[in-house]
C-alpha cells in the first residue's frame, strides 16, 4: 500500500541541517507501526513528507503505486481528504460544533450521503455514542482525543497518521486513547503511522522504527 524509498530532506538558513537522508519505509494494510525518536529529530517532518504536506529533496512516496511526490497541490489535496486521516497532538477539534459535527467533517468534504449513520458508528467505536450533541469544552482531554480519532476515521481512509496523540494527555487517558487508536485502525482495515517519542506509545505498535541522526531503522 504505501513505499517510502530514499527521502531526504533538509532545511537551509543560518541553521542549514539535513532532516532525514536516505529514509526508506513499507506499510500494508492492517500494519499499525511507530517511528520514535527524540524531539526536534525529524519525526513530524517524516510525517509530513509521506501525507504530501512537505517536498522532499529527494526519494519516493509510492502509494497504491503512484509517486505522491509528483503529484500537484490539487491532486495531493484529493488524495488526503479521500484516503488519509490524522491525528494530533493539539486535537484540533472546532469550538463551535457539536461532537457529531466534528466527526461529519472529513465525509462533508467528500460529499458523502448519509452521514449520520456513519458518524453514529464512529462515536460508538469511540465509547462515546451518548456524546454526539455535546461541544468540545464539555469533554476532557482524553474524550477529545477521542473524537480526533472518530473523525480521522470516519471517511474509511487508507492510511491514518497519528503525530504525538497523547502528548497533551495524562498517562491513563494515554493508554487508552492508544489502545482505541490501534483497535480502530485494525478494524477498519487501514494502516497506521504514529510518530512519538514515547517508549510505552510505541509499544503499542506491530513494529517500531528509531529515528536518529537521519537514520532510520528497526528498534
Amino acid at each position: 500500500m504505501l513505499s517510502v524509498r530514499q527521502l531526504c530532506k533538509s532545511f537551509s538558513g543560518p541553521r542549514a541541517k539535513t532532516v532525514l537522508r536516505d529514509i526508506s519505509l513499507d506499510l500494508v494494510a492492517g500494519d499499525f507501526v511507530a517511528v520514535m525518536g527524540e524531539s526536534g529529530i525529524g519525526k513530524s517532518t517524516l510525517l509530513n513528507l509521506i501525507a504530501g504536506l512537505e517536498q522532499p529533496d529527494s526519494g519516493q512516496v509510492l502509494f497504491d503505486g503512484v509517486d505522491l511526490c509528483a503529484l500537484d497541490d490539487d491532486a495531493l489535496t484529493l488524495v488526503r481528504r479521500k484516503h488519509m486521516g490524522f491525528v494530533f497532538q493539539a486535537f484540533h477539534i472546532l469550538p463551535y460544533l457539536t461532537v457529531a459535527q466534528n466527526v461529519a467533517l472529513p465525509l462533508a468534504l467528500n460529499g458523502a450521503p448519509n452521514a449520520s449513520s456513519r458518524v453514529a458508528a464512529m462515536l460508538e467505536a469511540v465509547k462515546l455514542g451518548e456524546r454526539g450533541d455535546s461541544l468540545p469544552r464539555e469533554l476532557s482531554g482524553g474524550e477529545m482525543q477521542r473524537v480526533a480519532i472518530a473523525r480521522a476515521l470516519v471517511h474509511k481512509p487508507r492510511l491514518v497518521f497519528a503525530d504525538e496523540p497523547t502528548g497533551n494527555l495524562d498517562p491513563e487517558s494515554a493508554r487508552d486513547v492508544l489502545a482505541l487508536l490501534r483497535e480502530c485502525v485494525k478494524a477498519e482495515g487501514a494502516g497506521g503511522i504514529l510518530v512519538t517519542h514515547s517508549m510505552a506509545a510505541a509499544k503499542t505498535a506491530d513494529r517500531t522504527y528509531l529515528l536518529t541522526q537521519s537514520e532510520l531503522r528497526p528498534a
